[in-house]
């Protein structure tokens, strides 16, 4: 998967004279999300809260986690890759400690998506970090005894 970084994001939303052109980029980066296969579409990986239907699968390899994302709608798929910018291959420590409510003000994200849009995103961001915290817990007790 070929995203930009975080801070890629940043400064190409801020090049846009307006929201129309930013959410054509929004659109355009879910595009970048290569797709999942349908056999991983279960209720099991389906995010809770999102007005959208949001697969998230993980995995863990060499103390960072890895996602796979799927939404059936466009800009939710934008939205995915603006959050797997952030915490797709990154440590556990790094997915609890970003502050992602500082990155969604800097975008000026969630004045300009739905309510519901935002509840979603929200609840993206919440799995992925109570995966990461599970998984913490985990490497900590393994670890311990």
């Amino acid at each position: 998967m070929d995203l930009p970084s975080s801070k890629e994001i940043i400064e190409d939303m801020a090049f846009f004279d307006d929201w129309e052109q930013r959410y054509q980029y929004i659109i355009d980066l879910g595009k970048s999300i290569p797709p999942i296969d349908e056999s991983l579409k279960t209720n099991e990986n389906l995010v809770r809260g999102c007005q959208s239907n949001v697969w998230l699968i993980n995995a863990e390899q060499d103390g960072k986690l890895q996602f796979q994302v799927a939404s059936d709608a466009v800009i939710v798929n934008g939205l995915l890759a603006m959050v797997l910018a952030v915490f797709n291959d990154k440590s556990l420590d790094h997915i609890l400690d970003f502050d992602i409510n500082s990155y969604f003000k800097e975008l000026d994200l969630l004045r300009h998506i739905t309510p519901a849009r935002g509840n979603g995103l929200n609840a993206i961001v919440a799995k992925i970090q109570a995966i990461a915290k599970t998984k913490t817990r985990t490497s900590t007790s393994a670890s311990t005894s």
